[in-house]
């Protein structure tokens, strides 16, 4: 296993935190990338790496929203006590995220040996990335449908079945290449949900989603993590949460008037690149 520098972790922080939140895939464009930089992408200590410097953008969305995350934490242990605060929109829009967490992280947790080790291939990333544009460009579809017919939905009318639903197909962000916030950005508007609400919403959902994530890899990987040393560990979490915090809100400005078709092209032509790069053999697909 190749050593991993400051460098790389500087590298590899940018790339978590640009693209954790725009919806391209974080884990596929860090795998790329840390076969690029010479590294194993499914030696054990390489895949707790990926998963820890998460944290760098959990950390930013915890900062970016945290006045919006007390205000839904406060309304739902209200309405766990009184009938009449149930009835708070915030309540139900918190429900939607505690049960819209609870799907990827059964299945993560039961087949985290598959996404750690079959799954981390360049063959699969670049399969993920073009086979989801398909359902990115089929939910845009469906939400024109819904602005046509005037009924796009705000934050208040978001419920728990909204968050079952998205909690679902988050769990095919599993898939490297695939993206987490593709997953359930493509689904909260193919439900109606207004573009802005739908990538907040994206936004709250990864919070336990990465989080669990991170701490499981740190503690569970623990022994092959150190074998990189406490200092690009660190580096790549805070150049991570550094750039993620500014992804954020240029994220959320973007979608304010702009579809996610930008990013539909910029995955096609990713995955068809990458797999030319395979199929040529200039590189090896783990």
């Amino acid at each position: 296993m190749a050593d991993l520098s400051y460098l790389d972790s500087v590298i590899l922080g940018v790339v978590e935190g640009l693209t954790e939140y725009l919806p391209v895939s974080s884990t596929g464009h860090l795998t790329i990338t840390e076969k690029l930089l010479g590294l194993e992408v499914n030696d054990p200590a390489v895949t707790a790496y990926t998963a820890v410097i998460q944290l760098g953008a959990i950390a930013a969305t915890l900062l970016f929203f945290h006045k919006d995350i007390i205000r839904f934490a406060r309304a739902w242990f209200r309405g766990l006590a009184n009938a009449d605060a149930r009835r708070d929109p915030d309540y139900g829009l918190a429900w939607a995220v505690v049960i819209g967490s609870i799907p990827v992280g059964i299945v993560g947790f039961a087949l985290r040996g598959l996404i750690s080790g079959g799954l981390r291939s360049l063959w699969v990333v670049a399969a993920a990335l073009l086979l989801w544009s398909v359902v990115m460009v089929v939910s845009e579809r469906v939400y024109a449908r819904h602005e046509k017919a005037g009924t796009t939905r705000g934050e208040h009318s978001v419920t728990p079945v909204d968050g079952v639903v998205i909690g679902l197909v988050q769990c095919f962000s599993l898939i490297p290449g695939v993206s987490r916030s593709g997953a359930t950005i493509s689904m909260g508007i193919a439900r109606g949900i207004d573009r802005l609400t739908a990538t907040r919403l994206s936004f709250f959902l990864a919070i336990p989603a990465l989080t669990a994530a991170g701490l499981f890899q740190a503690v569970d990987e623990r022994d092959n993590l150190v074998t990189f040393g406490v200092g690009p560990v660190l580096v790549g979490i805070v150049v991570a949460f550094v750039v993620a915090y500014a992804s954020i809100a240029w994220l959320l400005r973007f979608v304010a008037s702009n579809s996610l078709l930008p990013f539909v092209w910029y995955r096609v032509a990713l995955g068809v690149v990458l797999a030319g790069v395979l199929a040529a053999g200039l590189i090896s697909a783990t």
